[in-house]
């Protein structure tokens, strides 16, 4: 088995030197290809690359002086030689699979690492959920930065129920856990960032008295003072701009802008634009996921996707490959280690076919160790064991039934308007909207002349059993059905919609015995993801996640539920920090321009 140790560099910066000398024997060498310089800006042909252990000791023309009779040689010829791809934003829970799965998944896509964001698990099991994730990382040949999660829960324990809670005093302590944990992560309140909130406020002053970066979520539009409150407390990145203008101005602040192309949050094309069109620059441009389907990462890939994306959208192809790769290494202080293939940085380097827009990742090169070749793992990766308190989280106080869904009305008969959550395709976003609604023995049905479906948020962490149910427009079910799920940020309780309600109690109930995941009833259907660890991932293989994701998504399309990755979509409906209505255990919580709060359900209650 391959060791994908990364020996920090003050350990071997005598062999390196000697390496780069020729005195000691390279253990891996790369030659003759086509270099794609990053710091230069260059594309340089005829070039090779030597490696001793798990970093680059030489980048020139002629590596031949550090070849041994134990040098393993990668002939190059015709093809590009890159850094490997870095995510500049991404939550690996999202993906439904465990890091070491997500590892097999993308580094035969070129991407050797990134910035991961574990505040899904976080949510659930707090500081021990986020320990799990930094251990496995530590165990595949990604490099994998860590950032602690900061907000557990994303508003506060009046709006939502997590399965945890996180403060200043634990960010602090995570922060010593390692060089590998590097930041704090997204402060998706960012109302309280703005108006001064001792927690959040106090948990960037941990970030900075450490020496780490706080990252950002800042979803109001950003052409005012209030972007400039956020940038002012020492935030210095965000990726929630949808627009050219959102970019702008958080370059303008100081901040690094990271365009997001997940699967279902596409905000490239437009966001990009501040680069192509306005013409500014775009070393504090990073491009990201975010989140991605386990299905997307088969059928689409991961950051060369979204770098291809961006070379379609008008970049200079040494520009997307910056932006991601270099760009987001500087943007956590980690230069020095990865993001180039330069001396004395890690060997995390791809080889690519072909024309360079096409991003055609034919090898793939981490820590060293050939891990990957022509769209396989040749490296295998060892299994990661998860204790009990991660396997069995989905903890309900009361029993679920159909009766779990009623929404009471204020009158016995007649007609009410009620607030409803309207989904919006491929963003982040909701709208709300107002319907009527009919109301028979003082409850509110649905009209099936609308396309209005019931949402309810149950909490599953086994702590209050408080239970919200609302409505939700844009689902397009055209018959009966349901869906319910436990992956549900970011308080990860039971989420469940649909326009049955014996349907929705069948489904909750399903994903509930299976200790968490998402289910679909269509009919006498019912279409089952099991996701063991924390109600949000799968150890099992990628590719057959993959395949049962893609079956919930077709069982939604079934239904008649036309989104575009309608799972991912539907999945945020119960992230209260994010503009302008969801659903949390508590309520319904709508963002205004002071922040978050309660809204009435019905017009008049």
């Amino acid at each position: 088995m391959p060791d994908f140790e990364r020996t920090p560099l003050h350990e071997v910066t005598r062999e390196l030197a000697a390496t780069a000398r020729g005195e000691i024997p390279a253990t891996l060498v790369v030659r003759g290809g086509t270099l794609v310089s990053v710091t230069s800006g260059e594309i340089l042909p005829n070039m090779s690359v030597a490696v001793q252990g798990s970093r680059i000791a030489y980048v020139g023309s002629d590596a031949s002086h550090t070849v041994g009779d134990e040098t393993r040689v990668v002939e190059a010829e015709g093809r590009y030689i890159a850094p490997g791809f870095l995510d500049g934003h991404c939550h690996i829970e999202s993906s439904q699979i465990t890091v070491t799965q997500f590892a097999r998944a993308v580094l035969p896509l070129g991407t050797t690492g990134g910035f991961f964001d574990a505040h899904e698990i976080t949510n659930v099991l707090g500081l021990r959920g986020l320990r799990l994730m930094v251990a496995e990382a530590r165990t595949t040949p990604l490099a994998a930065y860590m950032q602690v999660a900061s907000c557990v829960p994303s508003t506060s324990t009046a709006l939502e129920t997590p399965g945890a809670v996180i403060g200043p005093e634990e960010v602090a302590e995570a922060l010593r856990w390692g060089e590998d944990v590097v930041a704090l992560g997204e402060v998706m309140n960012f109302p309280g960032v703005v108006f001064g909130d001792e927690k959040m406020h106090g948990e960037i002053s941990a970030a900075l008295r450490a020496g780490k970066i706080a990252d950002g979520h800042f979803a109001w539009p950003p052409d005012d003072w209030r972007l400039a409150a956020y940038a002012a407390s020492g935030i210095t990145g965000c990726h929630e701009g949808t627009t050219p203008e959102d970019t702008a101005w958080r370059l303008r602040q100081g901040m690094y802008a990271k365009l997001r192309r997940g699967s279902a949050w596409h905000d490239v094309e437009a966001t990009i634009k501040a680069h192509t069109e306005l013409g500014l620059d775009s070393r504090h441009i990073v491009l990201v996921t975010d989140d991605r389907s386990p299905e997307s990462l088969v059928e689409e890939g991961h950051l060369n996707f979204v770098v291809r994306h961006a070379i379609q959208q008008g970049v200079r192809p040494i520009t997307a490959f910056q932006m991601a790769t270099l760009n987001a290494a500087e943007r956590f202080g980690v230069w020095r280690d990865v993001g180039s293939v330069t001396p004395a940085r890690y060997a995390d380097i791809i080889l690519l076919d072909g024309n360079l827009a096409d991003v055609n990742v034919s090898l793939t090169i981490a820590a060293g160790e050939v891990v990957a070749e022509e769209g396989r793992m040749t490296a295998d990766l060892p299994a990661f064991e998860y204790p009990d308190y991660a396997l069995n989280t989905v903890k309900l106080r009361n029993e679920i039934s159909e009766e779990t869904f009623d929404v009471r009305a204020p009158s016995e008969n007649g007609r009410v308007r009620a607030r409803t959550i309207r989904v919006v395709e491929n963003h982040v976003e909701t709208k709300e909207e107002w319907a009527e609604l009919p109301v028979e023995n003082g409850l509110v049905r649905l009209d099936p002349g609308q396309d209005v479906a019931k949402i309810c948020v149950i909490e599953r962490h086994g702590k209050t059993g408080e239970h919200l149910t609302g409505f939700v427009v844009g689902l397009g079910f055209d018959g009966p059905a349901a869906l319910a799920t436990t992956v549900a940020h970011d308080s990860h309780n039971l989420m469940v919609m649909g326009n049955s309600e014996e349907m929705m109690a069948r489904v909750a109930r399903a994903v509930a015995d299976e200790g968490g995941g998402v289910a679909v009833a269509t009919g006498e259907e019912l279409t089952l993801l099991s996701l063991p660890v924390a109600g949000l991932m799968s150890p099992e293989p990628y590719e057959e996640v993959a395949e049962r994701s893609k079956a919930i998504g077709e069982a939604l399309l079934r239904a008649g539920c036309r989104l575009n990755y309608a799972f991912m979509t539907l999945s945020l409906l119960a992230l209260v920090v994010l503009p302008e209505l969801h659903v949390s255990d508590k309520g319904l919580v709508g963002v205004n321009e002071r922040g978050f709060g309660f809204v009435d359900l019905i017009e008049g209650d």
